[in-house]
């Protein structure tokens, strides 16, 4: 990998294709062998029991995951000075796509592994991590993460859990906990909760608490339209003794380390849901190749085979993306000191440098799932509505992605929001960009170059056209709405997905030109990018020629159209012809193989 660290949205900054990336067709030795430990996992202990699961046998859950401790994957994101492996990030994307192909045993795990486990790596102190860290490793304990509220969700410095600090009658110092918290992952069955409450009303502080406590209990098990084999309850907490070495992080700094886990959580969730959607890729075409219809396979209809291309060319886009964040979060963190007592915070520090690319993934990624799932059922007709076919489930479970870990409106904000905000600080020279992006805009004419068709010059020249829009899109935004550009959320999601396709197209053309450097590349790669990007670039266009009309009016508004001319170009793929290579692909193989 890169020496140089990649700072978080840079992409926006450098031309695409200028510097390598790390990809998903890099993966060492080490790193395949997690990967076969988890997949064979899966097949062997989750995908045999999904029935059980489903119909959430009594205690399977928890025992599963035990077992997943015993074969080593509980411990790859927990350092080696506590009981883990202190694996990279590449590795523990890798691990946690491959754990995704059930998503209520996912949900499961990755609530133990990440949201529970993840703060007290983080933010405890030596003393708490020597205590528990170990037993999380090993699955000896299980770990559940209580933020949300009955009312308070995205909402979460809303919360109304209180704490009050008292002297216990053995005369050392607690904190007494009341309140309830909602809609808790692995709640059921957890022995160690990280839960967030507010000292005296006012300082939002997190707090380990073990479920044996007194005065905790939790409430029956929701009956969920998906997931349905995960424990989701409400957590009760009435006068909870908590003693006050118990506290993790600082008094008042809570937010610190719910916000931070939450970005740790958006990643993780675009890469499990990566898993998700590329086994649905795979029913969804074993089933065309059995299905028959007018007295051939379905899977020989041009109808078909553009969902099943369709599919595969969101499917490579979202991997392209995941693999190239992990990349540069694992750049980073190798330029730390190990040895630092401070090093699990400054880990923390790089993954919120990427928090817009968190957010991009977890957006991207949770509809990408939802839209394999639903062309999936589609593809199986009726029968894709009976319980009988694996689709049915995984169309109900892909429905929650795009609500787990702050919803999509609420990353859609994030996105720009951030950017902003960074910009305005100097982290990142946006204006700078904006600035060359108005000079382009007031040249007197256009500039296409010619391009060979076989290539990707045509794909690289549009990717850059799309960010340029982009910048010039928001430079718009910022000049007619200025500070109250926060407020103006229809523009900010809009702005949201232009970004987010910008980040499509840029990772996956990275991929495939590094491909082709190294003497890689296939046909159906090449293809792949040719689709996404002639998708993502009409998207960028289509939203910029309807948000311009919200920024200026009359011969201003004329102006702006015009403007457009310098970025908006006529994209001359044949759509259908690359639907077929990529659909025959995928038919070739019935599973990812790209």
């Amino acid at each position: 990998m890169s020496k140089d660290i990649a700072i978080g949205c840079s992409f926006l900054l450098h031309s695409v294709g200028d510097a390598p990336i790390f990809i998903a067709d890099n993966f060492n030795e080490e790193q395949e062998m997690f990967a076969e430990t988890a997949e064979r996992f899966m097949e062997k202990e989750i995908q045999t029991h999904s029935a059980e699961i489903e119909n959430k046998k009594e205690g399977l859950v928890a025992s599963l995951i035990k077992k997943a401790g015993e074969v080593g994957l509980l411990m790859i994101d927990i350092p080696e000075a506590y009981g883990g492996l202190g694996l990279s990030k590449t590795t523990s994307m890798l691990c946690t796509e491959k754990l995704g192909t059930h998503p209520s045993f996912s949900v499961s795990l990755g609530a133990h592994v990440g949201i529970g486990s993840l703060p007290l790596v983080f933010f405890g102190t030596h003393e708490q991590k020597l205590k528990y860290l170990p037993r999380l490793a090993s699955g000896e304990l299980l770990a559940a993460y209580a933020l949300t509220e009955p009312g308070s969700g995205s909402d979460a410095l809303g919360a109304k859990t209180r704490a009050q600090y008292v002297k216990g009658a053995d005369g050392k110092g607690y904190y007494k906990l009341n309140g309830t918290k909602a809609w808790i992952t692995n709640a059921g069955f957890a022995d160690l909760f990280t839960v967030f409450a507010k000292v005296d009303g006012k300082k939002f502080t997190a707090f380990l608490i073990e479920a044996s406590s007194k005065g905790l209990s939790t409430g029956n098990e929701e009956h969920k339209m998906g997931i349905r084999g995960s424990s989701t309850r409400l957590l009760i907490l009435e006068d909870v003794m908590v003693p006050e070495e118990n506290v993790l992080g600082q008094v008042g700094r809570g937010h610190k380390i719910a916000f931070n886990i939450l970005n740790v959580g958006r990643f993780k969730l675009g890469v499990a849901v990566l898993g998700t959607a590329k086994r649905t890729l795979g029913v969804a075409s074993t089933y065309a190749q059995e299905r028959k219809q007018f007295g051939v396979q379905i899977a020989s209809f041009g109808a078909i085979q553009e969902k099943l291309a369709q599919m595969a060319t969101d499917i490579y886009t979202l991997e392209s993306m995941s693999y190239r964040v992990a990349g540069d979060m694992d750049d980073a963190i190798y330029k730390l000191d190990s040895n630092d007592p401070n090093h699990g915070q400054d880990v923390m520090k790089v993954i919120e440098a990427f928090a817009i690319e968190d957010s991009i993934m977890k957006v991207f990624g949770s509809e990408t799932v939802s839209f394999v799932a639903d062309e999936a059922l589609q593809i199986h007709g009726g029968y894709g509505y009976s319980e009988e076919y694996e689709v049915e489930r995984i169309y109900r479970d892909a429905r929650i992605q795009r609500i787990f870990e702050g919803t999509n409106e609420v990353n859609r904000l994030l996105i720009p929001g951030t950017l902003l905000k960074r910009a305005m600080k100097g982290e990142l020279n946006l204006f700078g960009l904006i600035g060359k992006v108005d000079k382009i805009a007031k040249a007197d004419k256009a500039v296409c170059p010619a391009w060979n068709p076989k290539g990707l010059e045509q794909e690289m020249f549009l990717t850059e056209k799309a960010k340029q829009l982009t910048m010039f899109i928001s430079n718009q935004a910022i000049q007619k709405h200025m500070a109250d550009i926060k407020d103006q959320q229809e523009i900010l999601m809009a702005m949201a997905d232009m970004l987010i396709a910008c980040y499509g197209m840029d990772s996956t053309v990275s991929r495939v030109l590094q491909l082709e450097k190294d003497g890689k590349v296939r046909t159906e790669q090449y293809a792949v990018a040719h689709l996404c990007v002639a998708k993502a670039y009409a998207k960028v266009v289509d939203i910029a020629y309807q948000l311009i009309p919200t920024f200026a009016q009359g011969d201003r508004l004329e102006r702006r159209f015009k403007a457009m001319d310098k970025f908006t170009f006529h994209c001359s793929t044949d759509r259908v012809a690359q639907q077929k290579i990529v659909a025959e692909k995928v038919l070739d193989r019935e599973k990812w193989s790209f």
